[in-house]
């Protein structure tokens, strides 16, 4: 891990011939995603909720040698997430999940679940379930230093939190259901003798977008001065989840700056807290996510998929 300060987007491997999903790409870390692996010579997607938008941000990736396509997916509408899923042909190598949303008033997704668990982690572990079948290399998904917010758990029997709903308690939680969603997809890919990696990865304080829906104007306004002069753009924030992308790393791992609080600085392996590291939280995690989405882990031989994926 030495010398990761100075990795940047230009050291990625050549990605000629690969294929890469990335959730969430319109906008802040999401295009700077799509612009480094295209540069790097990867046909990239841009599954985003906004298709307009979507071509609108594609349009800004100039001088790739890959390139880039724009598809339809909204990952607070299952149906959206099967149908992306089901449209899809041929191998995938990299699955990106980096949409998410922050800090929003209290919601509800079109299935009912609380807004950010339904789209931060119930959205993806449906999607990456469901073309888990055509994954040939690794699943990165994108979490967040609020995962170490005091007191963040996974709160089981109120996941959404109905009656004691706070937008920064409902997005810790999404943030921490996305690492326990890797450590045991990691598992399970083990188990299976899979070759895909289950890799995560985080920001730091990057300069996007998603303070603009912070229901706290407070808040929204604090964070707003602090992406003008604290925070690192979105280029270097994208950092952690190409190192996780490109490089040789073991799975389960997980990314982030290597400064101080891990707000800036190169990607590095980064720790986590114990309750993010918890192999029986995760367990239950999983089986919770299966319940709620009727999306399960398909059945893999080491090879490949023997079996359908998701019920």
């Amino acid at each position: 891990m030495a010398h990761t300060r100075k990795w940047n987007a230009t050291n990625i491997p050549d990605q000629t011939g690969r294929t890469a999903v990335v959730t969430g790409a319109n906008s802040g870390l999401g295009i700077a995603t799509v612009d480094a692996l295209a540069r790097a010579g990867a046909h990239v997607v841009l599954a985003v909720r906004d298709v307009q938008r979507g071509e609108a941000a594609a349009r800004t990736v100039q001088g790739a040698r890959g390139s880039v396509e724009v598809r339809r997916l909204d990952l607070a509408d299952l149906a959206s997430v099967r149908e992306f899923a089901a449209s899809w042909q041929g191998t995938l190598d990299l699955l990106i999940n980096n949409a998410g949303v922050m800090n929003v008033p209290e919601s509800r997704t079109r299935d009912g679940f609380e807004m950010q668990f339904g789209t931060n982690h119930l959205g993806h572990f449906a999607l990456t379930n469901l073309l888990l079948p055509h994954v040939t290399d690794r699943v990165v998904t994108v979490a967040s230093i609020a995962h170490r917010m005091p007191g963040a758990r996974i709160h089981f029997d109120n996941l959404t939190l109905a009656g004691e709903y706070r937008p920064i308690t409902a997005y810790s939680q999404s943030k921490l259901a996305n690492l326990l969603f890797t450590l045991e997809l990691q598992r399970r890919l083990e188990a299976a003798h899979s070759p895909v990696r289950a890799l995560a990865a985080h920001p730091g304080w990057a300069a996007t977008n998603l303070p603009n829906a912070e229901a706290s104007r407070l808040r929204r306004e604090l964070m707003q001065l602090g992406n003008r002069f604290l925070a690192q753009d979105s280029k270097a924030g994208a950092l952690p989840t190409l190192y996780a992308a490109t490089q040789d790393l073991p799975g389960a791992g997980y990314l982030g700056p290597d400064g101080i609080g891990e707000v800036r600085g190169g990607p590095t392996l980064v720790g986590r807290t114990a309750a993010a590291s918890d192999p029986e939280s995760a367990k239950r995690l999983w089986t919770v996510s299966e319940e709620l989405t009727g999306v399960t882990f398909p059945a893999l031989d080491g090879e490949g998929v023997t079996g359908a994926a998701g019920r």
